[in-house]
Order: structure tokens, then C-alpha cells, then sequence
């Protein structure tokens, strides 16, 4: 609405829609209930399909047809993307399938409904939740309650810690880089995408801190979306634990649906093809995305074929085994940063080369390296050693220096140019 008041329309037409068609699917059987489960998935995914894809589908129609000299009668819309509609899109529809399917009473009550659908704090991006786990909470008076408070503020600052001390101070060194690539050599390009590996980590899960945080405040509780994705042994364990409720949202509504690993194999693995091509898709409409999404179902391919074990072994395994996820997933990341397809290939080719010195004319390499050394040095204690926190002194005293050093870390080292998170725009 800040940028196009009209565009409201939009969501409160889907919240009415699928309202209703909870109430009707839940009365009927049949063949007028399953009719009523399509025309609530139709209109939420046209409405996604309009906004997101119409451009994006007209133009390589017109590619296409200019082979032949021909033009497409459609025109080229000037539209903005509703900030976040992908997300509240898919969240309406798990509503009306899970009433469909059984496991979700019809909600009565259409205020909370629209508040199922439009629950600020995680309206733009996410986490993407489930009919069971919020609506019921929604139905429950939420007391005062200070623990919820205390917790919900720490995990905000935390949020608050790694979008604009990390994830904003790495962009400076990340954007100069890409955004000139014709300019640097390919050990500048290669750090840079190592870089943006951690950005864009940073950006994301400090914006699921935020909203979870902003909800425990207001006693709701949001689902963890990420699990230190980066210490993952292999491909099928990162996506376990990188945005994992839209990874549980195709699992449930489109992998198991399409057979999961009930089928032979070969069915299995254009399965998962099939569902990291339309999460490429679900990325934006870019053919950058759709390959790097199914660059990402390919390489999870591979490693079902290899057999690969997402266990951990001796200590020395378990590196090598997390350092090759992590340099696969670097690869499959300079597709979704660069901005077209011949971009992407010439960074790629130039990161082989690794030829040239590092850091050419960018200044900010230093504290990049420095923030996401310590990230990672967190990150590794949570996931090895999380009882070496309880050496610290848990009282109000030593908790209040804490916080108030992040506060004074934020305002100090915190980059306050106005950025978007990177995700609004899906």
C-alpha cells in the first residue's frame, strides 16, 4: 500500500476467496469439493502468475515467435510486484489444501483468518506457516509474559546483527565486485561469491530472526526457517536446513504429492528436478533463477546417485564433506547474484581461471573477512559445543552489558543506507 494503495485489493480479494472456500470445501464431498480446492488454488496462483510471471512468459513468447516474424498481441505491462506475495501466496494456499486434506477445521472467524494470511511479522517473508501451528494460537489470549519478551527481543537484536553488521557491510565488497565483474579477476570474483554465500545467509535468516522475534513478543510462536545451513555434510542436509519452511512447503505440496520416494528412481529424480525447477521459479521471474534452481535439483541428483550420506564421520571427513557442500552451493549462488545468464558463465569461467589479485580497488575485504570469520566461529559453537555458553554468567547484570554492546555493535558497525532485505522481492 506505501506504493500503491490499490494493490490492498489484491490480498484482501484472495482472503475472501479462500475464506469461503474453506467454509464450502469443508461442507462438501466429492467432485463440488475438490472443484472448490481448484478454483481457491487458481485464483492465489493467477493472481502470482499476473504480477510475477506475465512479463517474464510475454517476452520469451515474443523471442520465440520472432523466429517465425511474428508478434505477440500482448503488451508489456509496467507492473510492481506486491512486496512479499509470493510468500502470503503460498501460505493461503497451504490453508485451503490442509482443510482439503482433512488435517484443518474450516476457520470460522473471518478476522482471523486475515490475520492467518496477513500476521505482520512474517507477512513479507516468511517463515511460511501452517494453518495447525497459527491459527490455533490466534484463538488463544495471549497474557503478559516478560520471558516472552526478554526472548523475542534477543533474537530481533541478533536479527538485527547479522542484516546490517553483516550481511549489509559484506554487500559493500559483494556489489562492487559483481556489479563491475568485467573489471576484476577471478580470485576477486571468487571471494566475492564466497562472500555473498554468507550475505545473503545473513540478510534472510536476520530477517526470520526478526519476525520471530516480533512475534514472540506478541506470545506467538513462528517456526525455525533456518538450522546453520552452512555446516551441512551434504546437498540434501543444506536444504534441510536453508529456509525450511518453503523446502517442508514443496515436500508436502508438490514432492510427495508427485510420488515422493514411493516411485522408481528415475521417477524420484525428475521429482526433485521438477520441484527445484519451480522453486527457481518461485525465486523470481529470471531465467537466472530457473537455472539456478535446477542446477541445485541436478547436483541433489548426483549425490542420490553417488549415495552420498548426509552422517558425519572422523572430524576430517566431516570437513571435507562440509567444504565441498559449501563450494557446490557457492557455484549454484553465482547464478541467482548475477544478473543475467552470459554474466554468470563469464564469472564462472573467470573463477576457474583464478588468475589476478585479490580485492581490486575495494576496501571493505578486510571487515568482510573479519564478521564472517566470527559468524562462522558462532555458528560452529552452536552446532559442536553449545554448552560453552553456559560459561557465561547468566544473571541481569552480565546480560545487560551483553545487549548492550550488540546495540553499541549495531550503531557503530551497522550499515544504515536504507537497503531492502534481499527477499521482499520474492
Amino acid at each position: 500500500m506505501a506504493f500503491v494503495p490499490v494493490y490492498i485489493l489484491i490480498l484482501g480479494a484472495t482472503i475472501i476467496i479462500d475464506y469461503f472456500a474453506g467454509l464450502y470445501i469443508e461442507k462438501n464431498v466429492g467432485v463440488k469439493r475438490k472443484t472448490l480446492l481448484i478454483v481457491s488454488l487458481v485464483a492465489n496462483i493467477g493472481v502470482l502468475c499476473f504480477f510475477k510471471y506475465y512479463n517474464f512468459i510475454n517476452e520469451n513468447i515474443s523471442a520465440v515467435l520472432q523466429n517465425w516474424h511474428y508478434k505477440t498481441p500482448f503488451p508489456q505491462l509496467t507492473i510492481l510486484l506486491p512486496i512479499g506475495l509470493s510468500f502470503h501466496t503460498f501460505q493461503a494456499m497451504s490453508y485451503t489444501v490442509e482443510v482439503y486434506r482433512g488435517n484443518q477445521p474450516a476457520e470460522r472467524k473471518f478476522g482471523i483468518y486475515a490475520l492467518y494470511v496477513m500476521f505482520y511479522p512474517q507477512l513479507v517473508a516468511g517463515p511460511i506457516e501452517r494453518p495447525q501451528r497459527l491459527l490455533p494460537q490466534f484463538h488463544t489470549k495471549q497474557a503478559f509474559n516478560i520471558e516472552n519478551i526478554s526472548s523475542g527481543l534477543q533474537q530481533m537484536l541478533i536479527g538485527f546483527i547479522k542484516k546490517l553488521v553483516v550481511a549489509d557491510r559484506v554487500a559493500l565488497f559483494v556489489d562492487n565486485i559483481y556489479d563491475h565483474s568485467a573489471l576484476q579477476s577471478g580470485k576477486s570474483l571468487a571471494l566475492a561469491t564466497v562472500f555473498f554465500a554468507f550475505q545473503i545467509y545473513c540478510d534472510f535468516s536476520g530477517y526470520t530472526d526478526i519476525a520471530i522475534g516480533a512475534a514472540k513478543v506478541l506470545g506467538y510462536d513462528l517456526m525455525k526457517n533456518f538450522n546453520r545451513p552452512y555446516l551441512a555434510v551434504s546437498l540434501a542436509q543444506f536444504w534441510q536446513r536453508w529456509h525450511i519452511s518453503l523446502s517442508t512447503w514443496f515436500r508436502d505440496y508438490l514432492y510427495i504429492p508427485l510420488g515422493g520416494n514411493r516411485v522408481s528412481n528415475f521417477r524420484r529424480y525428475g521429482n526433485l528436478l521438477i520441484v527445484f525447477f519451480i522453486s527457481g521459479l518461485w525465486h523470481g521471474a529470471k531465467w537466472t533463477f530457473v537455472i539456478w534452481g535446477t542446477l541445485n535439483g541436478l547436483l541433489l541428483v548426483i549425490e542420490s546417485m553417488l549415495n552420498i550420506s548426509s552422517k558425519r564421520g572422523h572430524w576430517l571427513k566431516t570437513i571435507v564433506k562440509t567444504l565441498v557442500t559449501f563450494l557446490l552451493i557457492c557455484v549454484t549462488w553465482v547464478f541467482f547474484r548475477a544478473p543475467t545468464i552470459d554474466n554468470a558463465i563469464y564469472i564462472l569461467m573467470k573463477i576457474l581461471k583464478f588468475d589476478g589479485g585479490l580485492m581490486q580497488g575495494n576496501d571493505h575485504y578486510y571487515y568482510a573477512f573479519i564478521v564472517v570469520t566470527i559468524l562462522m566461529l558462532f555458528e560452529i559453537i552452536n552446532e559442536y559445543k553449545p554448552t560453552l555458553y553456559k560459561i557465561v554468567p547468566n544473571n541481569f547484570a552480565v546480560r545487560c552489558a551483553y545487549y548492550t554492546l550488540l546495540v553499541v555493535i549495531i550503531l557503530q558497525f551497522g550499515v544504515f543506507d536504507g537497503s531492502q532485505f534481499i527477499y521482499f522481492q520474492f
